[in-house]
């Protein structure tokens, strides 16, 4: 289980793992386990010193572009992450939350060890004031302890919360009395700026809303606010000032007004083709610098999201479809219509800009190739391993315009990174891609 990463295992596999576990031992300052499973420690005092190593590895990792000046955006070095998930151990009458780390080995047959936490300085403020009260209440009450078997939290930079309690047991009436109770008591906490916390119950084949199942996130981009519903076990980004940078970056590259070096507004002319947009992160405040916007989301409850999303911030020129990047690949290339999107009609589309936030594993090979139809790409990257693997496919025809780099994870080897190509003046799209408005003519 490495919650950092966001992967997940069955309940019943960390019920295998937890019968072999050692008593978990206790540490301080930690946040959650890196990609290597090993837990990473939060040290504000070298903060400097570990996103120096960083840009030096990502120097190192592209030394065969000709990279222009890397932009850096810093985290906060403490109290940065907005959500986390947690074990929680019973051992007699004592709980408490843990997380799990890998030894030094590479032993696959290693199990991982369990550690116990109770603060955790990577989250948030409000997260931690949550984490000691919401365990002072499991402590006390039988019917919220019995059976407890992990806690996740989902807090925003406006002091919202949301508190997922997953359990062994079917949850009864006792349960929601006692968790209603247990939401006021939270909801007093002094980071909580709505006086009330969300708390969920799961367990299996059930979920119990006390109220809702999602948060209002509040992001300030370049000098605007822009609303966000984050969905309970749905993704967001951890890292909520972070993001904030991500978005008005990518904002501020995409501008009509100076070609990606900023400057006074100008009437959009162009359109943008968005994959793998989640729930609108960067869609709707891109959406001011294009005529239109088409965004593609597989995850269903994403696109809900953003669709919710896009309305509470008032745009109107987003179109949204549920696919994947493989399907849109294919709809791109006139192998099949867009029945998701009927209303997209490619020959009123000037689409010249592609963005690209793939997962780790980085872009398929279609969408790798897609790459080279388009003027202007965006690729935001979680593993810039797989994002120089990716540019390399474009190489010969693009330049690297901007480059950013933004600490999302501090402390572990992650990185997240922007890149702004653009297609050098004497390239020219493959001649397969055009029609009268520069795309496929029909699909």
């Amino acid at each position: 289980f490495v919650a950092a990463c966001g992967k997940r295992v069955s309940l019943g596999a960390l019920r295998n793992v937890a019968r072999h576990m050692e008593p978990p031992k206790k540490i301080a300052r930690l946040t959650l386990a890196s990609e290597s499973g090993r837990i990473a420690v939060v040290e504000p005092e070298r903060y400097e010193e570990q996103l120096d190593e960083k840009i030096a590895s990502v120097n190192r990792l592209f030394s065969s572009f000709k990279l222009p000046r890397i932009e850096v955006f810093r985290s906060k070095p403490s109290h940065y992450r907005m959500r986390a998930e947690f074990r929680v151990w019973h051992d007699g009458e004592e709980v408490y939350y843990t997380v799990f780390q890998k030894d030094d080995s590479n032993d696959k047959r290693q199990r991982p060890k369990a550690v116990r936490i109770d603060s955790f300085p990577a989250g948030s403020e409000l997260m931690n004031e949550l984490m000691a009260a919401l365990m002072r209440e499991v402590v006390k009450q039988e019917e919220l302890r019995h059976k407890l078997h992990q806690v996740n939290f989902h807090t925003t930079l406006k002091g919202e919360a949301m508190v997922t309690m997953i359990y062994h047991k079917k949850l009864q009436d006792t349960w929601i009395k006692t968790a209603k109770e247990a939401a006021e008591i939270l909801g007093k906490v002094a980071s909580c700026s709505t006086g009330f916390v969300h708390i969920i119950g799961r367990s299996r084949k059930q979920k119990i809303c006390l109220n809702q199942d999602f948060v209002v996130e509040e992001l300030q981009v370049n000098n605007k606010r822009y609303l966000y519903r984050q969905v309970e076990g749905s993704f967001s980004q951890p890292n909520a000032s972070v993001a904030q940078h991500m978005v008005a970056w990518s904002q501020t590259v995409t501008s009509p007004a100076c070609d990606g070096q900023g400057g006074a507004p100008v009437q959009p002319t162009e359109d943008l083709i968005e994959l793998y947009c989640g729930n609108a992160n960067f869609t709707i405040p891109l959406s001011e610098n294009f005529k239109t916007v088409v965004a593609t989301e597989v995850s269903k409850a994403s696109v809900a999201a953003a669709r919710e999303n896009i309305k509470a911030n008032g745009v109107t020129n987003i179109l949204l479809g549920r696919m994947s990047s493989e399907e849109f690949v294919e709809a791109w290339k006139q192998q099949r219509p867009m029945r998701r999107l009927p209303e997209l009609q490619w020959t009123d589309l000037k689409l010249t800009t592609l963005l690209v936030d793939p997962p780790r594993a980085g872009l398929d090979k279609d969408t790798e190739k897609l790459l080279h139809e388009f003027d202007s790409i965006v690729y935001i990257s979680c593993n810039p391993a797989t994002l120089r693997d990716n540019l390399e496919t474009v190489k010969e025809t693009h330049d690297i315009s901007r480059f950013a780099v933004f600490d999302q994870f501090p402390y572990t080897s992650h990185l997240e990174c922007g890149a702004y190509l653009k297609r050098r003046a004497c390239e020219h799209a493959p001649q397969e891609a055009k029609s009268p408005a520069g795309n496929p003519s029909s699909v």
